[in-house]
């Protein structure tokens, strides 16, 4: 059977074959409330979508306002369903997609951030080498033993993942990641 036509939960079996799907940052604005989240994130997790990143954070003291920055995988169906869906949740004030948006602009992205921090063994074989590549990918040291080191990174998802896997052989320990953080450039708002 069609895979269009197989009834399922999740919104990603409605669209056309012949969509592809991509990555998409959308920028939520959202009054700063209790269960904001839960009912952004239960809209996702209700109709099969999945969020890759995921940041919030208060940026407008007086007004209440936080941003929610979420990253999620689609066709262009569905994403305009998750931003139709997203825009009738009440304390929701705007819905932006930061992906088309940037398109409209000359832009192939957003500008997308993200911190790690890495922790990584500090054992006296790899500990010049690790403290060399991290000088390279302009990581600081924010903690240090003669037993580890734990980097502070900050760049683009893709530089955060090429730190990490150059990391490995030297004796990853653990990481931790923030999320995007995603603005349009040039002099307009969201």
């Amino acid at each position: 059977m069609n895979a269009q036509l197989q009834p399922t939960g999740s919104a990603y079996f409605i669209a056309k074959e012949t969509e592809a799907a991509e990555n998409h940052t959308l920028s939520v604005l959202v009054k700063n409330e209790p269960g904001v989240l839960a009912r952004v994130i239960g809209l996702f997790s209700g109709r099969g979508y999945n969020i890759e990143s995921l940041t919030v954070s208060e940026t407008e003291h007086e007004a209440h306002l936080s941003r929610i920055t979420i990253v999620t995988n689609g066709t262009p169906h569905v994403l305009e369903q998750i931003k139709a869906q997203l825009e009738r949740i009440v304390p929701v004030h705007r819905v932006v997609d930061l992906t088309v948006r940037a398109r409209q602009f000359g832009h192939e992205r957003p500008l997308e951030r993200e911190v790690a921090l890495v922790k990584v063994a500090g054992s006296e074989n790899y500990r010049v080498e690790a403290l060399r590549l991290a000088d390279a990918f302009h990581a600081k040291v924010a903690d240090a033993t003669v037993e580890h080191f734990i980097f502070e990174i900050t760049g683009k998802p893709s530089k955060i993942d090429q730190f990490i896997a150059i990391m490995k052989p030297l004796g990853l320990i653990e990481v931790c990641r923030t999320g995007i953080a995603a603005m349009n450039r040039g002099a307009q708002g969201m």
